[in-house]
């Protein structure tokens, strides 16, 4: 079942769960994310990056969503960190259900300007919106992030969202994109975020949740998550795994014998954040 990201959210943020984002990177990694969503009886989102769509082109789309309409579970396919009008405008056609304009980066009345423009297009379509104040950091991802995290500022957040009438808000609260090094413990503001969840009625998103400690991950749903953006974490196992079965078995070249292994790695990622995020079973509420 298609759903829009509002839709979805909804429902999660007033039952104290929060809903996977997994980016999609491949036509193998939407297949074993939807089938280990469909077997958990949770919903999920799927969600693209600009850069993953410039490589698996428009078309790809149209498969994500067509498993989304034949699946039991609640599905929303979501623009990841949109940069441009353009890049929404695309996603839109594409058929996507909610998309990210992100200008985190821009002025705050850069942001205010751009995310009002793409608010009023997307609306006009009945497309859901995220957007993001503050920024999180960058382990070396290609998703974007900064150097050094800004923390969202509450009161500047609370007009953000009044001014913008968005769905969803993406926060800084200590996160970043990609995978921590090993000597770096990455720390959630939980304090923050109960400020922010006391002024805002709107649901969180928590970008760069891969490597965070799971019980603070799980402490953040409490207080107005409802969307936790994975990449890394399964991108990681799913290429690791190619590396060890292709290693191991250098005359296999049947993609039905190669990739079956890649997949339940990323089934075993799915199925652990689905149990931090208290997601299991949640496809029951909708």
């Amino acid at each position: 079942m298609l759903y829009t990201m509002k839709e979805l959210l909804k429902v999660a943020k007033e039952n104290k769960f929060a809903v996977p984002a997994f980016n999609i990177c491949s036509y193998d990694m939407l297949k074993a994310i939807v089938e280990e969503s469909e077997r958990l009886n949770a919903p999920v989102i799927l969600e693209i990056h600009p850069d993953e769509i410039a490589y698996l082109n428009d078309e790809f789309v149209a498969s994500v969503r067509a498993y989304a309409h034949n699946s039991k579970i609640p599905v929303v396919i979501h623009l990841d960190h949109g940069g441009t009008v353009k890049d929404v405008l695309r996603a839109i056609r594409n058929g996507y259900t909610s998309v990210m304009i992100d200008a985190s980066l821009q002025s705050f009345e850069d942001n205010l300007a751009i995310t009002k423009e793409v608010v009023a297009l997307a609306h006009a379509v009945g497309v859901s919106v995220e957007a993001e104040i503050g920024t999180i950091g960058n382990n070396g991802s290609t998703e974007g992030g900064a150097a050094n995290i800004i923390y969202t500022d509450p009161e500047q957040a609370k007009h953000f969202v009044e001014e913008t009438n968005i769905d969803s808000l993406a926060i800084a609260i200590g996160t970043a994109h990609g995978l921590y090094p090993k000597d770096k413990t990455p720390k959630l503001n939980i304090e923050l975020l109960k400020e922010l969840n006391q002024q805002i009625d709107k649901p969180f998103v928590l970008h760069g949740g891969s490597g965070n400690p799971d019980a603070e991950v799980s402490e953040s749903v409490r207080y107005g998550v409802a969307k936790v953006n994975l990449s890394s974490d399964l991108k990681s196992v799913f290429f690791d795994a190619l590396r060890e079965i292709l290693s191991d078995n250098p005359e296999m070249y049947e993609p039905n014998a190669v990739y079956p292994y890649a997949n339940k790695k990323v089934q075993e990622v799915v199925k652990h954040k689905m149990g931090v995020l208290n997601t299991i079973g949640k496809a029951e509420l909708y």
